[in-house]
């Protein structure tokens, strides 16, 4: 306790020296208020149904900060159930690393991978962390006994129980990151389905319990000295006759509400992903995230979208893909500035949204066909481009699937290594063929790398030998097949130390 006196002492001095500096005043005091975290999980909240329940405390942290819908994976990667998913957002990585597969946690490797609170004390062990929740293996599982308290609240007592204890220990101690589980909306979900009125009264409830939490936060004696990012969010959705744990696109959603430095009033984003608000939590915090944690999260605060998301705003309908509901908007043919789709060997025919390259979000791409893995590309955000021979081919066509995507030309000095990164996630039938290629200065294209074989969603990166003299590189993205399977690809770039 002394350390967090002494360290809230310097900020205070460092505070009332900066009302001194004169101009510069107000940064100084910005910068010396303390950073706190709060993360409430909404277990099974689908954000369309909260817009439903017109919830005015969930609104107004919509109002005051972000929204981002996303959405999960299926099996194989894992099943939408509560286990994989709180792992998921605890952890800051997609189920193929934390091993989380059911509810009963068999083969969790939280060892590699452990939970947020964990990292912060193990980073900044004077902090203090404190996790409640009203299902009991999140508190008693997925966080670790290095956090400073956990608490599982008994079943009599439920959300009212977790919500009076959250309220109490922002009252009464001094918290600096904290999780909270709230579990009836999952439970009326269960019961009743999520187009239920039990459903909306259960969101309502959760709403005023976060209304209350919430203001306990503001309501702390040194809230103008603090600096709270403050983070709703939920584990999966729910059918509308109710459960989850399949692939339907409404089971699979999950959303981050967000208030804090740096994320903008009313602001809507589709880059977030689950493992975000770990990462998140521990940027605002100051602990530097290490490359050898292999987090698949990153923090909301540093957006980084790529070309592909530019796109968002010219995506269209549906054409052919019945499948897809006609108010979905989600795909393009036309690539963004700088970059170009060779399709002079594609065949004709076959269904439009996919002839050849195209540029596409989850939500459209999923529903296209379900359960042939589409649903675990976790690692590709907001736009994406995909070569689907499957889909192409349910349609009459001739000639074969042969399509290129051309990237602009990156700037590189010759002489030295480079790294080209992007994320892929490629399911392969024989002959299809996947293939990365790199020219430089416009010269001869040579082949990098070779996809002959199921490489589901990673990252990649690749060295290349960039030759003396050269001083631009274009990637190619080259998919060959017919009626075999599909290559995503995002979040391509080059770059060099």
């Amino acid at each position: 306790m002394s350390s967090r006196v002494s360290r809230r002492s310097l900020l205070v001095s460092a505070a009332a020296l900066a009302v001194s500096a004169g101009p510069l005043a107000t940064v100084a005091r910005a910068a010396a208020r303390t950073p706190k975290v709060l993360v409430i999980g909404l277990d099974g909240a689908l954000l369309s149904r909260v817009k439903d329940a017109a919830a005015p405390h969930l609104g107004a942290l919509m109002a005051a900060g972000l929204t981002a819908p996303s959405s999960i994976y299926a099996n194989p990667l894992a099943p939408t159930l509560s286990g994989p998913g709180w792992s998921t957002l605890i952890t800051g990585v997609w189920p193929d690393r934390h091993q989380v597969k059911d509810n009963a946690f068999t083969g969790a490797r939280f060892d590699l991978y452990p939970d947020f609170l964990t990292r912060v004390e193990t980073a900044k062990p004077a902090l203090s962390t404190y996790a409640v929740s009203s299902w009991a293996p999140i508190t008693d599982t997925v966080f670790s006994t290095k956090v400073d308290t956990r608490v599982s609240t008994p079943a009599a007592e439920y959300d009212t129980g977790t919500t009076a204890r959250a309220v109490a220990r922002l009252r009464d101690a001094d918290p600096d990151a904290m999780f909270v589980h709230l579990d009836n909306i999952d439970h009326a979900g269960h019961s009743h389905g999520a187009a239920s009125a039990q459903y909306l009264d259960a969101v309502r409830t959760a709403d005023a319990q976060v209304g209350e939490i919430v203001a306990a936060v503001k309501g702390r004696p040194r809230y103008a000295a603090e600096d709270w990012l403050i983070m709703v969010t939920a584990d999966h959705g729910h059918t509308d006759a109710g459960g989850h744990g399949g692939s339907t696109l409404q089971e699979r959603q999950t959303f981050l509400i967000a208030t804090g430095p740096t994320l903008s009033a009313g602001s809507v984003r589709h880059d977030v992903k689950m493992p975000d608000v770990a990462a998140s939590a521990l940027a605002h915090l100051g602990i530097a995230i290490d490359p050898a944690w292999n987090l698949d999260g990153r923090p909301v605060q540093q957006p980084a979208p790529d070309d592909f998301d530019a796109l968002r705003g010219q995506l269209g309908t549906r054409v052919d893909e019945t499948g897809i509901p006609a108010s979905v908007v989600g795909f393009t043919h036309a690539p963004p500035a700088g970059w170009s789709v060779d399709n002079s060997a594609m065949g004709t025919g076959g269904v439009t949204e996919w002839r050849g390259w195209s540029f596409t979000t989850d939500e459209f791409w999923t529903q296209s066909q379900r359960d042939q893995n589409r649903e675990c590309n976790v690692r590709a955000r907001n736009v994406f481009a995909v070569a689907d021979g499957d889909e192409w081919s349910d349609k009459s066509l001739t000639g074969t699937f042969d399509s290129t995507l051309v990237s602009p030309a990156f700037p590189v000095t010759g002489g030295r290594s480079a790294t080209l990164a992007y994320t892929t996630h490629y399911r392969h039938e024989s002959p299809q063929k996947g293939e990365v290629l790199v020219s430089y200065d416009d010269g001869a294209p040579v082949t990098v790398k070779t996809y002959t074989a199921d490489a589901p969603s990673r990252a990649e990166t690749l060295t290349l030998q960039v030759p003396a003299g050269a001083t631009r590189a274009r990637v190619r993205f080259r998919y060959t097949g017919g009626n075999n399977w599909y290559w995503v690809v995002d979040g391509v770039k080059i770059s060099q130390v």
